[in-house]
């Protein structure tokens, strides 16, 4: 199906039975099913190239591997963590948020996108028509907040010199939040939601459907859904995140400290560097998707030939974020890169994370990595 027009959080393959394929009363267009269902489309969508072998087995084979690589990179990002005591800071906890939303979408959204793009039919039932785009939404609203918190933290620390940081437990609060905020904001996702079944009689097929379904049967409301989303979602949290971290960097640009402590400064600026990369990285993969959902909600996008298509492939770039972070640590951080060697070797050297990686985000207990920590303080990102 063409993409749901009614909203930029949504991120299931394209359905346009809220859109141009509605009558006055919000019926489906019997037309519209048809042609979907035989691989014809009104005029300006002609033939649809995703039903091309070709085209299929590169979708197959792009999904599969952001499916494979989120879920190695994050879980390893994941273990980490709880696996080493000497990563167990305020910033690495937010940072395994992020792993864990991203997982969300590896296991529970994509799988059920792909097949549902390929077969342009529902073949999971209600419950599951009504889950999967609010995990898709859930996952991406914890990972703007997420992003937005660690910049505003650092903002915090660095630019005012708080002695005070965020301790453990005021860490996991705040996910706590971030996790029950992102489920209202996506709850309308799974609350206007419809599974039936169409009735075809000109050429005798029954497809199942799994689109949304606003109050009043007209797609306004989930128009005002869709681009309130798009400020909550993208613009205002790019913009917080972006003042925060142009602060930080003039901050430490312009710090004047003693010799002792310019390798704390070195410190900051490059893990501010790697986390400020995490979020451009994002920025830039969610974009092109943002812009086409933005293009359907003003019923501009549907003029393109192959819609479905570039609608599907702005979908593959923005679900690239879910794997992209492990890669940064990995290249930007000596710690989180130790860490991954370690595991593909089936090595265990806690000795190998050092101070190098950031700055501390909590207060320096008197903490011991598997009693072999020797005094060491404790590491970050």
């Amino acid at each position: 199906f063409p993409p749901d027009l009614t909203s930029s959080a949504k991120m299931s393959p394209p359905d346009t039975s809220n859109s141009t394929g509605e009558g006055e009363g919000g019926e489906t267009n019997p037309w519209t099913l048809s042609n979907e269902s035989m691989g014809l489309y009104p005029p300006g969508f002609h033939t649809d190239i995703t039903k091309h072998l070709g085209v299929q087995i590169t979708l197959i084979t792009a999904y599969s591997l952001i499916i494979l690589l989120g879920l190695l990179g994050n879980s390893l990002v994941i273990y980490m963590i709880v696996r080493y005591r000497n990563m167990r800071t305020v910033t690495n906890f937010f940072i395994a948020n992020l792993a864990l939303a991203d997982l969300l979408v590896d296991t529970l959204c994509l799988p059920f996108t792909l097949v549902y793009t390929l077969l342009d039919e529902w073949k999971f039932g209600a419950v599951l028509c009504h889950m999967v785009p609010f995990a898709q939404a859930l996952s991406v609203h914890v990972s703007i907040l997420t992003l937005t918190v660690i910049a505003l933290e650092r903002y915090r620390c660095i630019v005012f010199h708080l002695g005070r940081r965020l301790t453990w437990h005021s860490s996991f609060i705040i996910m706590a939040v971030t996790w029950a905020m992102s489920a209202v904001l996506a709850a309308p996702l799974a609350i206007f939601r419809e599974y039936r079944h169409e009735e075809i009689p000109s050429i005798n097929l029954r497809i199942a459907v799994c689109s949304e379904r606003w109050p009043h049967g007209t797609s306004r409301d989930g128009v005002i859904y869709s681009l309130s989303m798009l400020l909550l979602q993208y613009i205002i949290p790019l913009a917080i995140i972006s003042y925060a971290y142009i602060c930080i960097w003039v901050k430490l640009k312009n710090h004047i400290s003693p010799s002792s402590r310019n390798d704390s400064i070195n410190r900051r600026k490059k893990t501010t560097k790697m986390l400020a990369l995490v979020v451009v990285v994002f920025a830039i993969c969610w974009l092109p998707f943002h812009v086409i959902q933005l293009a359907s909600d003003l019923d501009l996008a549907l003029r393109l030939k192959e819609y479905k298509l570039i609608y599907t492939v702005f979908h593959i770039v923005a679900m690239c974020s879910t794997f992209t972070n492990p890669l940064l640590y990995g290249w930007m951080n000596k710690n989180y890169r130790n860490g991954f060697l370690m595991v593909f070797r089936c090595e265990d050297k806690p000795d190998s994370f050092h101070a190098e990686g950031s700055f501390r985000t909590r207060s320096t207990r008197g903490l011991t990595l598997n009693g072999r920590n020797g005094g060491h303080p404790p590491t970050a990102v």
